[in-house]
């Protein structure tokens, strides 16, 4: 039987040479692309410094190469790690170097002998030498997520503070309302900035895309935090009862009223936030004693004489063009005025088809949580065809389409077929989900003029849609089956065309 004819490691002669290239390859490749590289010797003395770095000699007191190499890493180069690296065997992948050369962001990687024991040295690499703006973008997409976090703490701490009793308090902050689509980021923008004011904020938005959930985000990133959140439904209360739920009652006001009064929803907002959903169904004649209310900063309960101040942020939202209803003579034009100091549109669901995904996975914990089932795992196919529907009751009608599939459904895993029938009962328009450009496509076939991000891209395109077609629409089996985090797997999944 024939043997093979093995070096080091037992590795082929040939897999041992093109190991040995790979090294040479990638050291000259990060010796070319990064911003500087040095190594260092098994001591800690400095043998080698490649061209990149020699900018870097004067800020640390050196005029050439050769007063700069045969020094102790820690006596030229103020604050490294090097000796550490030399001492542990640990790699410093990514972490930040200050001194008087700037601020870097840096990789310490240790070298060993061929036996994988011993550490005969280690590399030092510049990644890059302005962080502060070459890493803008991570930079501000952490402040985002830590923002995002934040919220997601006042959160908990809110449903504390009712769980054990308090006063009414926010149910949501800005890490509710899920989305990084362009549009969901600008709306939380908006949101965020009217949160620190205290001027009156007008929601604008189709029913069913969170405009509810904005006004309590809003609530508890403003000032007013600590104080109650009281929200009326305009359209759910009797034109006959909204003045005493608005005002309140004095104490006999009418037959049968409560002999102690009652508290209107202006009161028990008094140093809070006020939410008047679907304004725009306000009856006229208590549009002008609305009106009169937020100028002069006091109500007047029904069936007294007596006028009460109230401190309340106001806070509006409707689904109805304010602006039509004020032309048809429907609604005050000075109400209008008053209450449109910062308008926020809230964008419908086929604005931000990329967030859908991550909507449907938040929709499936909570459906999950309430029944004590397993959360619902969807196909690839039945994502596209989700994504591609223009959903026209938004939110509202993609939670009862996935419940609908998921009740329906005897196991966790929810195919198209599934929801392209319960989309067929309700009477919803289906609407197919576009092909991929270049789906099917050979690409050995490819232009390989093409910008290579293109083709990487599209490379990565298959073998996610190979990856989720393998594990039946499992995101987490696909994720751990392509050696990516299943968070990395949902930003491929929302954003396809990403180079």
């Amino acid at each position: 039987m024939e043997t093979l004819d093995t070096t080091t490691h037992g590795l082929p002669r040939d897999a041992q040479s093109i190991l040995e290239l790979a090294a040479r390859s990638m050291f000259h490749l990060f010796s070319s692309i990064s911003q500087g590289m040095f190594l260092v010797d098994r001591t800690g003395r400095i043998v080698w410094v490649n061209e990149g770095y020699k900018r870097f000699l004067p800020a640390l007191g050196f005029s050439s190469v050769d007063q700069f190499v045969g020094h102790m890493v820690e006596e030229v180069i103020p604050n490294t790690q090097m000796r550490r690296v030399l001492e542990t065997g640990e790699a410093f992948l990514i972490d930040l170097l200050t001194n008087r050369a700037g601020t870097f962001v840096v990789s310490r990687i240790p070298l060993r002998d061929e036996s994988g024991d011993d550490i005969i040295g280690a590399i030092g690499i510049v990644l890059f030498d302005h962080p502060e703006t070459t890493l803008q973008p991570l930079i501000s997409k952490f402040a985002l997520l830590h923002r995002d976090l934040d919220d997601a703490r006042r959160e908990l701490a809110s449903q504390r503070l009712q769980h054990t009793g308090g006063q009414r308090q926010s149910k949501h902050t800005f890490a509710s309302f899920i989305g990084t689509s362009p549009a969901a980021v600008e709306v939380k923008r908006q949101a965020r900035r009217a949160a620190q004011t205290s001027s009156p904020v007008l929601l604008l938005g189709e029913t069913g895309t969170g405009k509810e959930l904005l006004a309590h985000a809003i609530h508890a990133a403003s000032s007013r935090a600590r104080g109650p959140f009281i929200s009326v439904n305009i359209a759910a209360v009797p034109d006959t009862l909204l003045e005493a739920e608005f005002f309140g009652v004095a104490p006999g006001a009418y037959t049968g009223a409560d002999r102690k009064g009652r508290d209107g929803k202006f009161k028990l907002a008094d140093g809070g936030t006020l939410f008047l959903d679907e304004i725009g169904d306000m009856p006229q004649a208590l549009q002008a004693k609305l009106l009169r209310a937020l100028q002069e900063g006091e109500i007047e309960p029904l069936g007294s004489n007596k006028l009460i101040p109230f401190d309340a942020r106001l806070i509006a939202a409707t689904s109805r063009d304010l602006a039509v209803l004020v032309r048809e003579g429907k609604f005050r034009e000075d109400l209008f005025y008053r209450l449109n100091v910062l308008p926020v549109r809230v964008p419908p669901l086929r604005e931000r088809r990329s967030d859908i995904p991550a909507l449907l996975e938040v929709l499936g914990e909570e459906m999950a949580s309430r029944s004590g089932d397993r959360q619902p795992e969807l196909s690839a196919d039945a994502l596209a065809l989700l994504s591609a529907q223009t959903w026209r009751g938004n939110i509202r009608e993609l939670r009862n389409v996935l419940e609908q599939a998921a009740m329906r459904s005897d196991s966790a895993n929810i195919e198209r077929a599934q929801f392209e029938q319960v989309l067929k009962e309700a009477g919803i328009e289906r609407i197919a989900p576009a092909p991929a450009a270049e789906e099917g496509a050979d690409l050995s076939a490819s232009d390989p003029l093409r910008p290579l991000a293109e083709q990487i891209a599209q490379v990565e395109r298959r073998a996610i849609a190979a990856a989720m077609e393998a594990t039946g629409g499992n995101k987490l089996a696909a994720s751990r089956l392509l050696g990516i985090s299943r968070a990395k797997l949902y930003e491929r999944l929302d954003n396809p065309d990403r180079k």
